[in-house]
């Protein structure tokens, strides 16, 4: 290219990157007039671009859902948040999509560290890859327990608003709506829902509708006091306050001992699943310090010994984790997964799985059955007895299946340790240097020769192996008394290749693991009941609260207290049912089931109390010492509580640590000593034999 043409080229591009400019200018004038300030003003805020973040929250909602792995979590989250929502489905999805985005911006980075750093070692980048869907759970149930923390706080504030509306008004509907106008808040969703039903043509049923989506029992106390006060007009106490607005401060103050007592679970709990869960991030690191700094523990870290135990700390790990994550439940929003047509009841319909199923089931009438299903009822489970025994069956059959798999890679790995382990004598402490190692690894290969001649042959002999080295290219020029040495180690690590198979007495300690996996989701049943029992004083209190309540109400009657405890009764639900439910046959022979059904004795007061007011006193009469000792009881919830989480706490701690303690004692100090004590023995032994 010529001069001339490299001028006019650059001048060309000059003036067009001018003009360019003077357009520009000129536009940016226009745009500054009047007429398109205000166009532009109308226009804002009424249009998304499509790379707007609630936009793209939206798309991710959808993404999520068809996505087959991200869809159970996303489901699964929303079928607790679309409860505190109210039939917001805009925020559900939106709320949903935020938060898996945040699980899935923590999870792939960690993932792919996980994979760069355990790439050598398939166990634990398993066991850690596993271990991430315990974590997802974990971030999602914190996550919405964080949302329902902070809908349990707005409700101090909306509570307290509402006293002073109703003050105003003097009407609870008014009072309601007025301060459901605050749009910011999410239990303004709550108060608008509240609001509506009261004013229905149908309340009653319009109320049923509401206990069964209300995100929390404490809105449901609330609702139900407001339209009982709505039907049938407020009144005064015998200290001249308002009926209801004594209500209102008996569910704030419940409210407050429950605010309290979530957090200081989520105090005592912020870090003990994590902590549960770190021994299988240092599976590795010990192994390898220990490799590193004691040369003689190579063959137990390497072999099947080590292989076992790395095995037998996994499995402990995840059973600590999800028992800490047991004990943590702090009561939030309580939705458990959609158990109408699980996978346990569509396999049960198949012919031959229920023929076999039954077959273990406890016939009905025995004492087995009856332990059962007492057993499902006090832990609050929601399964049925064919769904429990078909968790434990494939939880036996999983366990078997597990253990053989296990011991089979067990008997290969040692097998794989004789064929890649360097050949040498350990010294006490220390590792072999580079070129040491090479010397050996040059005399494994050299041994491997012959170890994969002979790994199948169960005939041969000593002497002919002897004689098949001596002839040898590798060890033909040895002398006889190397000769001797040789075939002794490669007799002896052949010796080893050839019985390393699954034994009888290894299937029956796979049998065992059946035995034990079969029992698993039966002792967990066994866990569950303690943590229940644990909450039943605190459950009994709240039941108080609501006679409290109810008991100075005109026209309460024994039968309404009953289906309002039924309610929002958790752990004594089943037998409170079943009172409701023959209620209308006899009264009082309905609660005195009700009292042989039951062995807490604080219940027992309350049902005596109820069979009372049936026939001999009034309601108001019969619960008389309940609004005298109000306060007594308060403190006595407070230290209940307290002794609670104290209590969950310590369990807390023992479980938690308890892998930690494991890997340290278990996988570091225990093979240390009695591999070093084994090594000096030998060593000692030798030098007796020499001297």
């Amino acid at each position: 290219m010529s001069q001339n043409m490299l001028k006019y080229l650059i001048g060309g591009m000059g003036g067009i990157f001018a003009l360019i400019v003077l357009i520009y200018v000129a536009i940016s004038k226009k745009m500054q007039t009047k007429e398109t300030k205000y166009a532009r003003q109308l226009v804002s805020g009424t249009q998304s671009t499509a790379l707007s973040f609630d936009v793209f929250l939206q798309k991710f909602y959808i993404t999520c859902t068809k996505n087959p792995i991200l869809r159970r979590y996303a489901l699964k989250l929303r079928r607790r948040i679309e409860i505190i929502n109210l039939e917001d489905e805009y925020l559900t999805r939106k709320q949903v999509a935020k938060i898996m985005l945040q699980a899935v911006i923590i999870v792939i980075p960690l993932t792919i560290v996980v994979i760069y750093m355990t790439h050598n070692n398939y166990l634990v980048m398993c066991s850690i890859l596993l271990f991430e869907l315990f974590f997802i759970e974990t971030l999602l149930e914190g996550k919405v327990d964080g949302i329902d923390n902070k809908l349990l706080r707005e409700q101090l504030d909306f509570f307290a608003e509402i006293r002073h509306a109703y003050h105003e008004f003097n009407m609870v509907e008014e009072a309601i709506y007025d301060v459901a106008q605050d749009d910011e808040k999410e239990v303004s969703r709550q108060a608008e829902k509240i609001y509506e039903i009261l004013i229905s043509d149908d309340p009653e049923t319009e109320l049923e509708k509401y206990y069964d989506i209300a995100p929390n029992s404490y809105l449901k106390e609330f609702a139900g006091v407001s339209y009982l006060t709505k039907e049938f007009g407020d009144r005064k106490d015998k200290d001249g306050a308002s009926l209801y607005l004594k209500n209102l401060n008996n569910i704030t103050q419940e409210m407050q001992i429950e605010i309290l007592k979530r957090d200081k679970l989520d105090y005592v709990f912020q870090s003990l699943s994590m902590i549960a869960a770190l021994p299988i991030l240092f599976l590795d690191v010990v192994k390898n310090w220990a490799v590193g700094q004691f040369s003689f523990t190579r063959q137990f870290y390497n072999g099947t010994g080590g292989f076992l135990v790395q095995i037998a700390l996994i499995i402990i790990t995840y059973l600590c984790y999800i028992l800490t994550r047991k004990l943590k439940d702090n009561g939030s929003v309580n939705t458990a997964a959609n158990m109408e047509n699980p996978w346990q009841a569509k396999l049960y319909k198949k012919k031959l799985v229920k023929k076999f199923v039954d077959y273990f089931i406890p016939k009905n009438g025995t004492k087995d059955y009856r332990k059962i299903t007492q057993l499902l009822k006090d832990a609050a489970s929601k399964l049925k007895l064919e769904w429990l025994y078909i968790n434990r069956l494939c939880a036996a059959v999983a366990g078997f299946i597990g253990a053989v798999i296990i011991l089979a890679v067990a008997h290969q790995t040692a097998i794989n340790f004789q064929f890649t382990e360097p050949t040498s004598d350990y010294n006490l402490l220390g590792t072999m240097s580079e070129s040491q190692e090479k010397k050996a690894m040059e005399v494994t290969e050299k041994d491997n020769v012959f170890l994969y001649k002979y790994q199948y042959d169960y005939d041969v002999k000593k002497e002919d192996l002897r004689e098949e080295i001596a002839e040898s290219d590798e060890y033909g020029n040895s002398s006889e008394e190397d000769l001797d040495a040789i075939t002794d180690r490669i007799w002896e690590k052949l010796q080893i290749v050839q019985s390393e198979y699954i034994k009888w007495f290894e299937i029956l300690i796979a049998l065992l693991v059946m035995v034990i996996a079969y029992n698993v989701p039966y002792w967990l049943l066994i866990f569950q009941k303690i943590m229940r029992q644990m909450d039943m004083e605190n459950e009994v209190m709240q039941f108080q609260t609501i006679i409290l309540m109810l008991m100075k109400i005109e026209r309460v009657n024994v039968e309404m207290i009953l289906e309002w405890i039924e309610r929002y009764a958790n752990i004594f639900k089943e037998p409170i049912s079943k009172c409701v439910n023959n209620y209308e046959s006899g009264p009082w022979e309905a609660l005195e089931e009700l009292k042989n059904d039951i062995s807490f004795q604080q219940l027992i007061r309350i049902v005596e109390s109820l069979q009372a007011a049936v026939e001999k006193i009034p309601i108001r009469e019969a619960f008389d010492e309940l609004d005298t000792e109000r306060a007594y009881h308060q403190e006595k919830r407070k230290e209940s509580n307290e002794r609670t989480i104290s209590r969950k706490s310590m369990i807390g701690k023992v479980i938690g640590f308890a892998p930690m303690v494991l890997l340290f004692v278990g996988y570091l100090i225990v093979p240390l000593c009695l591999i070093g004590l084994t090594s000096m023995t030998s060593a000692f032994s030798s030098m007796s034999s020499m001297m």
